[in-house]
C-alpha cells in the first residue's frame, strides 16, 4: 500500500466523493477512536466516509499524556481485564502496528515504606509485565535507595526508601491520529477533515447519512451512508441530539492537564510515577521536555477548547515539587496544555472513579455509537464497533485484520533505522536529524527528503523551531492534510509545545512556507498568523486564571477560524 497524500487536491477531490457516493460506513469523529474505525471497516472490504468537524485530532487525541500503556493503577481497582487488554494492544503497536510511532518508555516508581511496599508493588507490576504478553518493553527491576538516586538525582532523599522501575510506551498522538486516518485513505476511504456534521439523514426512523458543513469551502453537502457511526468522543451527547435520539449512553467530560518545562529543570534518566491522594503523577521524557500531569477534574464548560487554569498548574507543581530538591518555579514552566477524557457516567460524583471502559450503543436504527475507552485500546475499540455495524449491513463482511496491519510507515522503518547513517551522509544531514525524521515518518521519511532535493533550503531548519526542518512544514500540508497555520504548529510540528513562545516567532515563517500549497494570498497568510498569535496570548491569559470558568472565559476571546460557521 502506497501512503495516501492529504494535500489540497486530495482534500477536493475527497469532497466530491463524499457528495457523489453512497458509503457502507459514515465515521463521524477524527480522533484516534473515528480514524481507527475508518480504518478497520475499509480494511474490511467496506466503503467508508471519514468526516471530521476541526483537524485530525484536533479534541481529545491530541491533548492526552502521550503514553501507550496498560494502566497500572487500575491494577489496584482489579480492572484486570482492561489492564490485560490494554497491555496487548501495547504490545501490537510496539512491534507490528506503530514501531516507528510508539517507543518503550522507562519510568522509576519510589517507594516510601520499607518491605511491605516494595513486595506489594512489585507482585503489582509483575503482574504488569506479564498480562499482555512479554518480551514487548524490558521487565521491571528493583532499585535501592543509592540506586535510584543515581538514575533520578533530582529526587529528594528523604522521599523515597527504594524504587522500581518498569516500562510502558509513548507515542505523539496527535501524529498517530493523522496518521490512522492516512493509512485509511490508503486503503480507498474518503476522509475529509474541516467538515462538521450538522444533522443526520432520515428514511422513517432509520438514519441514512448526514448533513454535513464543508467549512473550507462554506457549503452544505449530503453524504449517504448504509450505517453511520458515531465516535464523537466528549461531544457524544450532542451528536445524539443531532438525531434527535436520547441514547443510552453518557459521557461525561474529565479535564486532564499536563505541563511542560525544559529537560535541564529535572535531572532524571528516567520517566517518574508518584501516587497522589486522587490518582498518579506522571513526569515522562519528551524530547528536550518533560510532560508532567495530569489532573482529573469534571468539566462542564464548553468542550471545543477546555482550559488549563492557575488552580490546575498550581496543583500539578505542589505535587512534583513535594518529591524535587530543586522546586519548580512557574517560571520554568513552557507550556501547558488541557484536554478532556470522555468517561462514561456511572454513580459516581468524582470523574477519578468513573470506568475507561468503552461500549456500543444503537440509539435508532442506522447510527451506531462507541463512546468510552482510552487512546491506548483505540483499535479494539474501533473493531468492536465495525463488527456491531458489519452485522447489520446486507454484506458477508470478514472480521478485523487490524491487529496485523502496519501504519503507513512501518514498513521498512527498522531497516532505514539500521541504515539512518548512510541515510544521513546520502542526504546531507545529521545522522541525529535521520533519527528524528525517522521516528516521526518512518519509511515515509524518503517523501520529506525527496522534497528537500527539489529544493534544498527545504533542508534547513525553521528558525524559531528548529527542532523541525522547512520542509517538514511543508509535507504537514501536501502528505499530512493540514489546512491552517495552527495545524501545522499545533498538531504536526508541536511548536505550540516545544518552543518557549509556543510558537509564535515560528508563525510567520511557517505561514509563508505553507502559503503557496494552500493558495493564501498575503492577507491570508497575515490573517492565519494573527490568529495563531492571537490564541498563543488567550492560553497565556487563561493560565493566569484561578477558576475554570474565568480560565474558559480568556480563552474564548482568542478568534476562531470559522467565526461566521461555528454554529454549524
Amino acid at each position: 500500500m502506497k501512503p495516501a497524500s492529504l494535500g489540497p487536491a486530495d482534500r477536493a477531490r475527497a469532497v466530491r466523493e463524499l457528495a457523489d457516493q453512497e458509503f457502507d460506513v459514515l465515521v463521524v469523529g477524527g480522533g484516534v477512536v473515528g480514524a481507527g474505525a475508518a480504518l478497520d471497516a475499509v480494511s474490511r472490504g467496506l466503503s467508508v466516509a471519514l468526516v471530521e468537524a476541526a483537524d485530525w485530532a484536533a479534541g481529545t487525541s491530541s491533548r492526552s499524556s502521550k503514553l501507550i500503556h496498560g494502566g497500572l493503577r487500575y491494577l489496584e481497582q482489579r480492572d484486570f481485564h482492561l489492564v490485560r487488554e490494554a497491555l496487548r494492544e501495547r504490545a501490537l503497536l510496539l512491534t507490528r502496528v506503530a514501531p516507528h510511532l510508539v517507543h518503550p518508555v522507562p519510568f522509576l516508581y519510589p517507594l516510601k515504606h520499607r518491605m511491605w511496599e516494595r513486595f506489594y508493588v512489585s507482585a503489582g507490576i509483575g503482574l504488569y509485565d506479564t498480562m499482555g504478553g512479554a518480551g514487548a518493553v524490558p521487565r521491571h527491576r528493583h532499585l535501592s535507595h543509592r540506586h535510584a538516586l543515581r538514575v533520578a538525582p533530582a529526587l529528594r532523599g528523604d522521599a523515597f526508601v527504594g524504587a522500581i522501575q518498569y516500562f510502558d510506551a509513548q507515542v505523539d498522538d496527535a501524529r498517530f491520529t493523522m496518521t490512522l486516518a492516512r493509512t485509511a485513505a490508503g486503503y480507498g476511504a474518503t476522509v475529509v477533515s474541516r467538515a462538521r456534521a450538522t444533522g443526520f439523514v432520515r428514511e422513517g426512523e432509520r438514519v441514512t447519512g448526514a448533513r454535513v458543513h464543508d467549512l473550507e469551502n462554506d457549503r452544505e453537502i449530503t453524504v449517504r451512508a448504509r450505517e453511520v457511526i458515531n465516535a464523537t468522543g466528549v461531544w457524544t451527547d450532542e451528536t445524539h441530539r443531532l438525531a434527535g435520539a436520547r441514547g443510552d449512553v453518557e459521557v461525561r467530560a474529565s479535564k486532564g492537564v499536563h505541563l511542560l518545562v525544559p529537560r535541564d529543570r529535572i535531572r532524571l534518566d528516567t520517566g517518574l510515577i508518584m501516587r497522589t491522594e486522587k490518582s498518579v503523577l506522571f513526569v515522562i521524557p519528551w524530547g528536550r521536555h518533560w510532560i508532567i500531569g495530569t489532573t482529573d477534574t469534571a468539566w462542564e464548560l464548553a468542550k471545543d477548547e477546555p482550559a488549563a487554569s492557575g488552580a490546575d498548574v498550581d496543583y500539578l507543581l505542589d505535587h512534583v515539587n513535594s518529591v524535587l530538591t530543586i522546586p519548580l518555579g512557574h517560571d520554568d514552566i513552557q507550556a501547558v496544555y488541557a484536554g478532556l477524557r470522555p468517561l462514561l457516567s456511572g454513580g459516581a460524583d468524582e470523574t477519578t472513579k468513573l470506568s475507561r471502559e468503552h461500549t456500543v450503543s444503537q440509539p435508532v436504527p442506522g447510527l451506531t455509537v462507541i463512546a468510552g475507552g482510552k487512546f491506548t485500546t483505540y483499535r479494539v475499540m474501533a473493531e468492536d464497533v465495525v463488527d456491531a455495524v458489519a452485522g447489520r449491513l446486507p454484506l458477508n463482511v470478514p472480521g478485523s485484520v487490524t491487529h496485523r496491519l502496519p501504519l503507513a510507515g512501518a514498513v521498512g522503518y527498522e531497516v532505514l533505522w539500521n541504515d539512518r547513517r548512510r541515510l544521513a551522509a546520502r542526504a546531507g544531514l545529521h545522522v541525529a536529524r535521520i533519527e528524528h525524521l525517522l521516528n516521526r515518518y518512518g519509511s515515509c521519511v524518503d517523501e520529506v527528503l525527496e522534497l528537500i532535493e527539489g529544493d534544498p533550503s527545504l533542508g534547513e531548519s525553521i528558525p524559531a523551531a528548529s527542532d523541525y526542518l522547512k520542509a517538514e512544514a511543508v509535507y504537514a500540508v501536501t502528505h499530512e492534510g493540514a489546512l491552517h497555520l495552527e495545524d501545522v504548529l499545533r498538531r504536526r510540528l508541536r511548536a505550540s509545545m516545544e518552543e518557549w513562545d509556543q510558537g509564535a516567532a515560528a508563525a510567520p515563517e511557517v505561514a509563508g512556507l505553507i502559503a503557496p500549497i494552500l493558495g493564501w494570498d498575503d492577507e491570508t497568510a497575515k490573517r492565519e498568523t494573527e490568529n495563531y498569535l492571537a490564541q498563543v496570548q488567550a492560553e497565556l491569559q487563561a493560565r493566569r486564571e484561578q477558576s475554570d470558568a474565568a480560565a474558559a472565559a480568556a480563552l474564548h476571546e482568542a478568534p476562531r477560524l470559522f467565526p461566521d460557521r461555528a454554529a454549524s
